[in-house]
């Protein structure tokens, strides 16, 4: 039995998690790690010396994994893609707030994130948690999108790699798109979803461009709402594990190398494959 520590990064969302080796995958640990994951939709793990055959092992637990759409992964597994951002570059892999994959007609369920190199200062992570952004929706928004659907596309995405000198594209280029519920519910937590994004989400179905565009910015900008988020402040050897269909991110790319402040990161990202929401 651990003695184990949680300290919440807000009101909102996300837990730092002390006194859990990840390194144990046993049925009885990863059910507490997914009882807190389902709780507080991310959670953070510090000074954890895992091997990247002991993080796959721990993403297994969570359901089957998945390879990026655009990204080529390591050679060896091909399931992590090591994110890299050197110190001459401004943006970070992962900028803008967005749910991962969510063109996909199975969107990623969970991500299981591990920092290798951290700058001194800057590249932050924020989550937004979806959840609470549906509850907190005044009535008459929830029933103008009620039973209505998006429309979900990848384009841009495909040239993304492109702004990295040291990640490789795996040469897929077609955009992935699906319609998908605005609202969806989380089958673990049993909760509603406000499932829309800025990255990926295009149009609501069966309302004209310009309306469906109105709507969602007024979405969007709900989204974004101070007191739905929390920001964690990275250091190396730190797991990350997060609920990807009820949290938005945001990859700060806060690096600014006239200022001195141009500096590596550098991150090994897992996916676990979700279900088609409804």
């Amino acid at each position: 039995m651990y003695n184990m520590k949680i300290e919440l990064l807000s009101g909102a969302c996300g837990a730092e998690i002390n006194g859990i080796n990840l390194k144990d995958t046993s049925s009885s640990n990863i059910e507490i790690i997914k009882n807190l994951l389902f709780e507080h939709k991310v959670i953070f793990f510090r000074n954890q010396t895992i091997s990247q055959q002991e993080q796959i092992n721990l993403s297994k637990c969570f359901g089957p994994l998945e390879t990026h759409a655009y990204t080529k992964g390591l050679q060896e597994f091909p399931e992590i893609v090591r994110i890299i951002k050197e110190p001459h570059e401004k943006n970070n892999w992962g900028e803008g707030w967005h749910t991962d994959t969510s063109y996909n007609k199975q969107p990623t369920l969970a991500v299981i994130l591990k920092s290798l190199e951290i700058p001194p200062v800057g590249g932050d992570t924020m989550f937004s948690n979806m959840e609470l952004a549906y509850d907190t929706l005044n009535d008459d928004l929830k029933k103008r999108f009620k039973i209505k659907k998006l429309f979900m596309d990848s384009r841009g995405a495909e040239f993304f790699n492109e702004n990295y000198q040291s990640m490789e594209s795996n040469g897929y280029k077609e955009a992935f798109s699906n319609i998908h519920p605005i609202v969806r519910t989380n089958p673990d937590s049993k909760r509603k979803i406000l499932y829309v994004n800025w990255t990926y989400t295009r149009q609501i179905i069966g309302m004209e461009k310009e309306e469906s565009d109105k709507l969602l910015n007024i979405l969007f900008k709900h989204q974004e709402r101070l007191d739905l988020t929390c920001r964690f402040r990275w250091t190396p050897n730190t797991i990350a594990i997060w609920d990807n269909r009820s949290l938005l991110h945001y990859a700060i790319a806060d690096y600014f190398p006239q200022r001195g402040l141009g500096y590596k990161r550098i991150m090994d990202r897992i996916a676990v494959r979700g279900e088609i929401p409804n």
